[in-house]
């Protein structure tokens, strides 16, 4: 009997003591071409090896936990990829682009290769997605890490980039521009109207994202209409060798995710995700939030199929419905605003879908293709009385919003000997816009061309060039509009000072179209009396970086930028679309606005290892602008300083991994217009004060995040329990005012508390 204990004893103590493993695999490829390379060297900690004919590496029972990769190749910079975390249940499968160079310069070190650009770019991985405190599994959160970058309100993601309003800023999904996708655009304004560029929840699940790319500085000539910043989302493909899941609970939602192979006989993979709310089970159970009944939920996929001789393909898509209803209190004597006696109903439908295609040309060229379609329609429905009444079949506001975009592009890319690069290519978009208010409608067809040709080349040993010119051809489809020819020039220059120091000079001419809402400024029944004739604005960029890389993976990066904005559309009673999120428009403009935005960043950022990570970032800038008069004013977002510390340490014990991270936020406030008191009285609605436009500064905005979590493996799956607490000081800070026509004051809107949100996440 004593016998047969002590084998059981020592059989428990063996399985505790089993040390899981699992696989670190994938392929290495010319950033340019995408064309495999062979016998590059590749080292996983301290094992090492290199590639075979197609590209391929792999590390068999490697032990779980956190992990170096490191590439190189002959001719190529050397790439040292931290923060690999490797769990039970998943492979990691790693996509390494290396970028030739005319010599062989210092290692690299960054998370995932980076775009053609010199200055202003961070990649986001899914992995910083997933470890940072609060970023609701959206990569746009995680970008108001980076310096000079500030989220609009607590409740979307829409980003000040730069003293820039939200809608200067692109969304892209594998390089091509799409409709805002976001669920609940409306989340956070002032009307309750839908944003353009921003939203309470990304569409697109974490699960479906590779490494994400935000630029936020003089782009490279194939990134256009645009003025701020682009968040270019990427999609992985699915693993090509094992079936893999992925279920995630948690206040975002439910998430159910699928990837594997078609056949064991070919490399095509499928990857599916579905989510399904949260706040929407609840709503469906009877439960309420203030008052608000908030649901959505979406569906995406990636599609991979790479051939032998005929290129890669793939075809993806996503779509997603979300609503939020409030309920007006029946009960009025517990009315305490203007709100609480209506009923609101918003609504957002979103969707998109593409295919792209990459053929490699010999050697050194690859033509890359793409053509996508998306689109969204938002409404909103303001009633007054209860549901069973005859008020409310007739709202007092009711409006929507519907927008159209079908993109195409081809980019051919070619390779030089001695790190010479070129790329040319175009994009074409057409676009519809479809604007209702108040059973009027008015629509809006516009097409853009932009054909761009960009030229990388080592000017001597020590500094490279990159010279680009992008040409943009806009025309809106109005008998009363004109076409639009716009050449941008780009240009950069990076000089190597020494092994570990660098400089970077950066310019770019960039523009962006007219919102709907600017074309379509004011309504009627029997014509267009709007401004179709409004061409795009534009901004002269210009940027200056130094990098210092330390030893242990630290570096700090200072960067100063001048932007010149100019051809803005305004009028001459301070009205700017620099300053417009969501607001109707109902005045009459033109090209004769301008604006001013400057300022000097800096981060010092230590990548993950030994168990710690960190970066600080902050800035301090100015944004003005003037309007059609030239009276230069103090912008809507010239909150003059950002500052952000984000951090975090893990504790490794057997097969579990504690993790804790903070992020800390401590923005200057943006401004607003007085809001005059005596008119807002007689018209029982918000009234500014004329002549005196955002002449009030906000307070300082401070919020600190928190998230902690949980890693456990077993021998065929792993799990996370995640604890975020966003705004873990309850910290009220202002959003904005407003004339309450219940109270008959002006009453300030405050941001969102302490927000909790645990989760639950299984890998297998």
């Amino acid at each position: 009997m004593i016998r047969t204990v002590l084998l059981l004893l020592i059989s428990i103590n063996i399985v505790f003591a089993q040390e899981f493993t699992s696989v670190v695999r994938g392929s290495v490829k010319d950033a340019d071409t995408g064309l495999p390379l062979a016998q590059a060297t590749v080292q996983l900690d301290d094992k090492g090896g290199v590639t075979d004919e197609a590209g391929q590496f792999r590390f068999e029972a490697v032990g779980l936990g956190r992990h170096v990769l490191t590439v190189s190749f002959v001719g190529y910079q050397t790439l040292v990829i931290q923060e690999i975390l490797l769990e039970s249940g998943k492979e990691n499968v790693q996509e390494v682009r290396l970028s030739a160079t005319g010599r062989q310069l210092q290692e690299a070190t960054v998370s995932g290769s980076r775009p053609p650009a010199f200055n202003s770019v961070q990649a986001i991985t899914v992995e910083q997605t997933l470890r940072y405190a609060a970023t609701y599994l959206d990569p746009a959160r995680v970008a108001t890490s980076f310096a000079g970058v500030a989220a609009a309100n607590d409740q979307a993601n829409g980003l000040v980039v730069r003293g820039n309003s939200p809608n200067s800023m692109q969304w892209r999904l594998e390089g091509v521009e799409i409709v805002n996708p976001n669920h609940l655009s409306n989340a956070g304004t002032f009307s309750d109207r839908p944003t353009s560029a921003g939203g309470g929840v990304n569409i697109l699940s974490t699960q479906l994202l590779g490494t994400s790319y935000f630029l936020n500085g003089a782009f490279p000539a194939q990134y256009g209409n645009a003025i701020a910043g682009v968040m270019d989302m990427r999609l992985r493909k699915g693993n090509d060798e094992r079936h893999e899941f992925t279920a995630q609970a948690g206040l975002i939602g439910l998430d159910i995710a699928a990837e594997g192979p078609f056949s064991k006989r070919s490399k095509a993979s499928y990857l599916v995700n579905y989510r399904y709310s949260f706040t929407g089970l609840l709503g469906a159970m009877g439960v309420n939030f203030g008052g608000e009944d908030i649901r959505f939920q979406d569906l995406s996929f990636n599609l991979n199929f790479p051939t032998k001789k005929a290129g890669n393909f793939t075809v993806f898509g996503l779509g997603g419905i979300s609503s939020n209803t409030f309920k007006a209190e029946p009960d009025s004597t517990k009315w305490e605003f203007y709100k609480d006696s209506h009923n609101i109903i918003y609504k957002n439908k979103m969707g998109a879908a593409g295919v792209t295609h990459a053929l490699p040309i010999g050697s050194r060229a690859v033509l890359h293709t793409a053509l996508v379609a998306s689109g969204l329609q938002t409404s909103r429905a303001f009633y007054k009385g209860e549901v069973n009444t005859p008020e409310y079949a007739y709202p007092i506001e009711d409006d929507s919003l519907t927008k159209s975009k079908v993109t195409g592009n081809m980019i051919l890319s070619h390779r030089f000997a001695r790190g010479a690069k070129m790329k040319i290519g175009a994009y074409a978009t057409f676009q519809y816009d479809r604007l209702a208010p108040l059973y009027e409608y008015e629509e809006m067809k516009s097409r853009l061309f932009q054909p761009f040709a960009e030229w990388t080349l080592p000017v001597t040993q020590n500094v490279t060039a990159e010279i680009g010119l992008t040409a943009t051809i806009s025309k809106l489809d109005h008998p009363r509009a004109r076409t639009h020819r716009t050449l941008e020039p780009r240009a950069a220059l990076r000089w190597q000072v020494a092994t570990h120091q660098k400089v970077s000079v950066s310019y770019g001419l960039q523009s962006q179209l007219p919102l709907a809402q600017l074309y379509a400024a004011s309504y009627s029944t029997t014509n267009f009396s709007g401004n179709p004739n409004l061409a795009p604005a534009k901004v002269h960029h210009f940027v200056a970086s130094y990098q210092h890389d330390f030893q242990q993976n630290n570096s700090l990066k200072i960067e100063a930028y001048w932007q010149e904005h100019f051809d803005v559309p305004a009028n001459g009673n301070g009205f700017s679309a620099l300053n417009l999120i969501e607001t109707r428009v109902g005045e009459g403009l033109t090209n004769t606005g301008k604006g001013r935005n400057y300022g000097v960043e800096a981060t010092y950022q230590k990548l993950l290892s030994q168990d710690f990570y960190m970066m600080i970032s902050g800035s301090l800038y100015r944004a003005t602008y003037a309007d059609a008069d030239g009276i230069r004013r103090n912008g809507r977002f010239d909150g003059r300083h950002t500052f952000s510390f984000t951090g975090g340490k893990e504790f490794k014990s057997g097969q579990r991994i504690w993790g804790i991270n903070a992020k800390i936020l401590w923005l200057g406030g943006f401004r607003e217009t007085p809001i005059d008191l005596q008119s807002s009285k007689a018209s029982e609605q918000t009234m500014y004060v004329a002549g005196d436009p955002f002449a009030l500064k906000l307070k300082d905005y401070f919020r600190p995040d928190l998230r902690v979590y949980l890693k456990k493996s077993r021998k065929s799956y792993s799990t996370t329990l995640a604890l975020d607490l966003q705004n873990v000081s309850g910290t009220k800070n202002d959003a904005f005012s407003y004339y309450d026509a219940f109270q008959q004051k002006v009453v300030r809107q405050k941001q969102l508390g302490l927000i909790p949100v645990l989760s639950y996440r299984w890998e297998f």
